[in-house]
């Protein structure tokens, strides 16, 4: 039955999937009404919530994380995937809300964080470049944690302020700049082209300056080809919401959190069953090492800079003047 309503067979025609077996016997049948495939199917899919919320994260070696949030009819939900040093990928959890606030994003880091996900040698955060999200990653995750912005969040953005003649020749700038290996060059275009656009379309230029740098995160962190472009936007956790869409689809009335939380989580567990691992994946422990050094060269130079305060704060001694 569970599979069944996965694959999409909604509770009304569920009936109609078993295999024959007689009328005599199909007169007197039990547990094919649409209300009790609809209470085993919400048994089943909280035990899968339950799972997916209770696994142990202390083993787990991430290089990649990414958070992503899904719209399901006025609810939100917003979802963590980890993509390890290996290139596998790992659904870590969800947490509901009315909407992607920040509230909702630091529960669910702050979640991960008590199931044991190692953050401290740093991890790489991908993000659809929602603010809330960015609060969260600083306030759970620490501030020298590197977050990379979608760049194709923050294309769709900056084109969604520019008329149509336009939108043409300014995606493809925006992505000769994110294709450089360059970080400085890169920016530089995107620097130019914000400034062009400030003159006759603000918004758009607004838009593109409003993160900008962390669009070049991957960059600036030496990562390069296949690997360069897997993580330089949400693709892969916007694959595992799309099978979270596709199982949810027969849905008309989302009740409450709780529903959200359960179908989301069936099809995120749906979805690792088809999981390959990303493209580039030979390159990410080269990625790791890049992010464990660029954090700790962050955290060297707030020490350095808070003792250097310290030090310039404490006044000297006073010397006792000599009698004459």
């Amino acid at each position: 039955m569970f599979e069944r309503m996965l694959a999409g067979v909604s509770t009304r025609r569920y009936a109609r999937t078993g295999e024959p077996v007689g009328e005599e016997i199909e007169q007197i049948a039990r547990s094919t009404s649409k209300s009790a495939v609809s209470r085993e199917f919400g048994s089943r899919t909280r035990e899968n919530l339950i799972e997916l919320m209770s696994r142990p994260l202390g083993d787990l070696r991430l290089a990649v994380l990414m958070l992503d949030g899904i719209e399901l009819k006025g609810r939100c939900c917003v979802v963590a995937l980890g993509i390890d040093t290996d290139g596998v990928k790992h659904p870590l959890g969800l947490w509901d809300g009315s909407t992607e606030n920040a509230t909702v994003a630091t529960t669910l880091l702050a979640n991960l964080v008590e199931r044991g996900l190692d953050v401290e040698q740093g991890v790489l955060v991908v993000i659809d470049g929602a603010k809330a999200l960015h609060k969260a990653v600083r306030d759970v995750l620490g501030v020298h944690t590197p977050v990379q912005r979608c760049v194709r969040h923050k294309e769709r953005n900056v084109l969604g302020h520019l008329p149509e003649r336009d939108q043409t020749s300014v995606r493809r700038r925006l992505r000769a700049a994110w294709a450089l290996d360059d970080h400085g060059r890169a920016l530089e275009l995107l620097r130019a082209l914000a400034d062009e656009l400030a003159r006759s379309h603000p918004g758009a230029a607004a838009s593109l300056r409003e993160g900008m740098e962390e669009t070049l995160t991957v960059t600036r962190l030496g990562v390069r080809g296949r690997l360069k472009r897997t993580v330089a936007s949400t693709n892969p956790c916007e694959s595992m919401i799309d099978t979270v869409r596709r199982v949810a689809r027969n849905v008309k009335r989302w009740q409450n959190g709780d529903m959200c939380l359960r179908w989301t989580a069936a099809g995120m567990l749906e979805a690792e069953q088809q999981f390959r691992k990303i493209i580039g994946h030979t390159d990410l422990a080269k990625l790791a090492i890049a992010v464990e050094h660029d954090v700790a060269a962050k955290r060297a130079a707030d020490t350095a800079v808070t003792t250097t305060h310290t030090t310039i704060a404490t006044p000297a001694p006073e010397v006792a003047a000599s009698p004459a």
